[in-house]
Formats: structure tokens, C-alpha cells, sequence
């Protein structure tokens, strides 16, 4: 059981765990002002075209049964939104991200044959196939 606990908590403490949590967290409030900038900005704004509520737009079927139209708009300009600030979000993280770094050189793959200048040959040819000079280096 001692061990479990150990494997848990490292598991747990580990950096991408953590990291996962407050993204959630932080997600979730964010969720929230996106909904008050839907609910407070922007329905108002699509609403001078029509009626003031976005939520009032419903079509009635029998019975007293509706299909809500304005609660279905509001949740798609809610996840437009979040997905557009997100998609921003992450761009400028991983631009951030590579400022510092410098590129990686590749190790070279071939090499070139000293004779007639093919610069296709593995690195490991004794030979050139092009001309058969012999590769001593």
C-alpha cells in the first residue's frame, strides 16, 4: 500500500498533472466570461436586428413543446468564442515558446565524393557510384 501511495503521488506532483489542473481551472472561468461577453455584448448587438433577447428566439410545436433557437445560438457563439481566444491563446504560448530556443542543426546524412563533387553519398560509402572514386575519409 506504502508503495501505491508513492507511485500516486508521484504521478500526481508531476508537472503535466499539475499543469492539466489549473488549465481546467482556468478554463472553467474562463467559460464564464465568455458566457457574460455572449450574454452581455454580443446578443444585444445581434439582437438590434431583431428582438432585444436572443433567447427569445423559439419556434413553438404542440403541446406548449418549443425548440429553443436563441440558448442554441448562444451556446455556438459561446464555443466560437472560446475556441477562437483559445486557438489565440495557444499561438502566442508556442511563438513564445520557440523565441528563446535556437534551431537544431541536423547531423549531416550524406556526404560529398571528392572527386566528381556528388553530394548523394552515404556516409558510410567507400565508393562514389558515379565515378568509382575510392572515398578514404
Amino acid at each position: 500500500m506504502k508503495k501505491f501511495l508513492e507511485e500516486f503521488k508521484a504521478f500526481a506532483l508531476k508537472g503535466n498533472v499539475m499543469d492539466m489542473a489549473v488549465g481546467v481551472i482556468i478554463g472553467a472561468a474562463f467559460g464564464d466570461i465568455v458566457s457574460a461577453l455572449t450574454e452581455n455584448v454580443i446578443n444585444p448587438i445581434i439582437g438590434c436586428i431583431g428582438s432585444p433577447n436572443v433567447d427569445g428566439f423559439r419556434l413553438a410545436l404542440i403541446k406548449g413543446q418549443y425548440i429553443d433557437f436563441g440558448a442554441f445560438i448562444t451556446a455556438v457563439i459561446n464555443f466560437l468564442l472560446m475556441a477562437f481566444i483559445l486557438f489565440c491563446m495557444l499561438k502566442a504560448i508556442n511563438k513564445a515558446m520557440t523565441l528563446g530556443k535556437k534551431p537544431v542543426e541536423e547531423a549531416p546524412t550524406t556526404k560529398e565524393c571528392p572527386y566528381c563533387h556528388c553530394d548523394d553519398l552515404h556516409l558510410e560509402a567507400t565508393r562514389c557510384p558515379h565515378c568509382a572514386g575510392e572515398i578514404k575519409e
